[in-house]
């Protein structure tokens, strides 16, 4: 297993501790190596400076005129010129070198004689001596006598002076580093521990909503950080799963009810037709005639019921057919055909307006029809409907008992029906259909009392269009054509 593989399989709050860790070692190691080679630096130009500063000229000169130079001083010979705190001795062109002061002589190196030949000016270098000490050594070119030989004069410090508290500070910052790095370690955890708590919460809740299925679960959500948005995101997101399942529920209940009264009604049928064939005794033939126009009626629900909840159980983000530019009065008109068929003894009046709307033919002439034979099935013998159609908004008036005002908020429910409807023939899925449709295609639907003040009720079905269809569009449903007036934009007017 790869390095990679190896971290992402370890834990989140583990994960972050060690970058955590990681990241302060990399700051405190960078930080570290910066003050150790600013303090080298800083050492290293006080000794330069010392160096320079130093003035072994009356050492020198004594040494000169005393004629004592040796090449390497004797025991007794060290304090010969006096403590300079510094090893001091005379270099000739020549390579040859007199010992002035310190504890040892020093390298003769090429610089050294370069300028001690007058070639170069004073030099910083580091030698090492024979004895194997480290020297920081500055040589300078010098004449005793205006006019005589020029010499170069060597003064150096051990090295020592500044190794010494260079590593003395290195081992106390790696100490500090290592402190903080493993404090670094512990304080991350503890942020990982205590900023994944939430997310701790989330995990829980959802292996228990996964354990136990019970979508009340809910998670605090205070604040408005990331965890407290993914949250909240939750919450809603188990709320709406708990009131799918709630209409889930409701729906299979309803549909069971709503199928047992045609299933027992067609299934007592059957078995009279049945019952009848078995035993020889035959049925007067009005009494089978009925039983079979039941049989058939009874089938012709089931039929239009399962119809209802298909469409009802469909997603609401698949579309039951293909979209297409649509004329909506020409579907007015059909479906107004069709409900003249079912109420051969109504009056019906229209106004239909043209108007071209984005959505499937089918689902919106079913919605109409849906709306008109509401209106058929509550209209009084011998009653009226009016029919309108004006800029996108379809209303269809009967002249019926109305629906209560306490009633209108619950028209559009499934399988919801008036105390007064329950005895007319329907599933109360129509109206439901209706409202679903329409808002596919972007608009809405509303039943209101006429504005009048009559009787009845108004069915008001409002959907975005235009007069005329796009110049681009094929012919719309239903035939018709139009020279485009350019209102639809990218897409169409309605796509929902």
């Amino acid at each position: 297993m790869s390095p990679t593989a190896r971290f992402r399989a370890l834990p989140l709050r583990s994960r972050l501790a060690l970058l955590v860790a990681v990241a302060v070692a990399v700051a405190v190691a960078a930080v570290a190596a910066v003050s150790w080679v600013m303090v080298r630096a800083q050492l290293r130009d006080q000794l330069d400076r010392s160096l320079m500063a130093t003035n072994p000229n009356p050492q020198v000169g004594r040494v000169l005129e005393g004629g004592r130079c040796v090449t390497r001083p004797a025991e007794s010979q060290q304090d010969i010129a006096g403590n300079l705190n510094a090893t001091v001795q005379i270099v000739t062109a020549q390579g040859g070198h007199c010992w002035v002061s310190g504890p040892a002589t020093l390298p003769v190196t090429a610089v050294d004689k370069e300028i001690a030949a007058g070639k170069r000016r004073a030099a910083l270098q580091d030698v090492t001596t024979s004895d194997g000490v480290d020297m920081r050594v500055y040589t300078t070119p010098a004449q005793v006598v205006s006019g005589g030989p020029v010499f170069g004069i060597s003064i150096a410090k051990p090295l020592a002076d500044i190794d010494k508290p260079l590593s003395t500070l290195a081992w106390v910052l790696l100490f500090v580093s290592g402190v903080g790095v493993v404090g670094a370690g512990a304080a991350g955890l503890w942020v990982a521990r205590t900023g994944l708590r939430p997310v701790d919460e989330l995990t829980d809740a959802v292996e228990h909503i996964a354990r136990t299925e019970d979508l009340t679960v809910r998670i605090p959500d205070d604040g408005d950080d990331e965890i407290a948005r993914l949250s909240r995101s939750f919450n809603s997101m188990t709320a709406a799963l708990a009131s799918s399942r709630t209409r889930q529920a409701q729906l299979i209940a309803d549909a069971g009810h709503e199928l047992r009264t045609p299933l027992t009604s067609l299934r007592t049928n059957i078995e009279l037709l049945a019952r009848s064939e078995e035993t020889g005794r035959a049925i007067p033939p009005q009494d089978r005639r009925e039983l079979l126009a039941s049989v058939k009626a009874q089938m012709t629900e089931l039929a239009s019921l399962i119809g209802d909840l298909q469409e009802l159980s469909r997603p609401d983000a698949a579309s039951p057919g293909p979209l297409g530019v649509v004329a909506l009065h020409e579907i007015a008109g059909a479906a107004l055909s069709r409900a003249r068929l079912r109420g051969p003894e109504l009056t019906f009046g229209s106004s239909l307006e043209p108007w071209y709307v984005r959505g499937e033919a089918a689902a919106l002439e079913r919605a109409v029809v849906n709306v008109l034979d509401n209106a058929v099935k509550f209209s009084p013998p011998g009653g009226r409907i009016e029919v309108a159609l004006h800029a996108g908004e379809l209303t269809v008036r009967d002249h019926g008992p109305g629906i209560p005002q306490q009633d209108l908020p619950h028209v559009f429910e499934r399988f919801w029906r008036s105390p007064s409807a329950r005895a007319l023939p329907g599933s109360g899925l129509g109206l439901s259909i209706v409202a679903r449709t329409v808002s596919r295609a972007g608009g809405s639907a509303e039943l209101r009392p006429p504005r009048d003040g009559g009787p009845g009720t108004e069915a008001v079905l409002r959907v975005p269009g235009a007069p005329t269809p796009p110049p681009t569009a094929d012919p719309p449903a239903g035939g018709g054509a139009g020279g485009g007036a350019g209102v639809w934009g990218e897409g169409g007017v309605g796509s929902g």
